[in-house]
């Protein structure tokens, strides 16, 4: 976000507990792949999953690297639209939380592989209200579903990572309704392509990319898809 000097020096302080994304993982390895999951090309056309966890930034940035992703863009949903909006989300009481839009080609990837791509490395799903530095419930984990096969696969996905405790903690992550989802203003759109040299990127985003690369090299594209920056904000 556009983090204030002081809010600055606390990521710094804190990179080497922030460099990693999922640090309650129990195990090393690669999460395992969702035992209930839809079929390549079992869908014709684009499809859109809703996903937060934590400042968009980063989130954007691991789904942007991921072969089959035809867009993903940085929003708010979880509140109304007249409270979609930065520096009102930030107060952490519009019901909203900093989310992120995927478009993705069900041809080339599932549903359920970016959820396995969501819990590995693009946010810690047993923090809650939280992640890293940045403390909140804008900054919550969900999962926001369009359908109800989004929702079977996401209900399934946790019980089988808390089953088979993967992660030292107990997953917080909420499964909810999507409502609506609201554009972030164009500011926040590819920041962490944009501005791989800034502090927060460096401790917080780069090693999410990073980890991305080195798990999932069948999944990970080497150039990002990035999304336009114009917006109504």
């Amino acid at each position: 976000m556009i983090r204030s000097t002081f809010h600055a020096a606390l990521v710094l302080a804190g990179s080497l507990v922030a460099s990693t994304a999922c640090s309650a993982r129990s195990a090393a390895t690669p999460l395992p792949a969702p035992a209930v999951d839809s079929k390549l090309g079992s869908t014709s056309g684009p499809q859109t999953a809703v996903f937060a966890g934590g400042c968009f930034w980063g989130v954007q940035a691991v789904f942007q690297h991921l072969k089959g992703v035809v867009s993903a863009t940085s929003g708010y949903s979880g509140g109304a639209a007249k409270t979609a909006e930065y520096e009102t989300v930030s107060g952490g009481e519009t019901g909203h939380a900093e989310s992120v839009q995927v478009v993705y080609d069900p041809a080339q990837i599932t549903y359920g592989e970016l959820l396995r791509v969501f819990f590995s490395v693009a946010h810690n799903p047993t923090e809650l209200n939280r992640q890293g530095p940045d403390e909140g419930t804008q900054y919550r984990s969900a999962i926001f579903f369009g359908n109800e096969e989004q929702k079977r696969i996401a209900d399934a996905y946790i019980a089988q990572l808390n089953a088979a405790k993967v992660f030292s903690r107990a997953i917080v992550t909420q499964v909810v309704p999507l409502q609506a989802f609201y554009p972030a203003e164009a500011y926040h759109q590819n920041y962490a392509t944009l501005h791989p040299n800034q502090p927060y990127i460096l401790y917080n985003d780069a090693p999410k990319v990073e980890q991305l690369r080195r798990e999932f090299p069948s999944l990970y594209q080497d150039k990002p898809v990035l999304v336009s920056r114009q917006s109504s904000h």
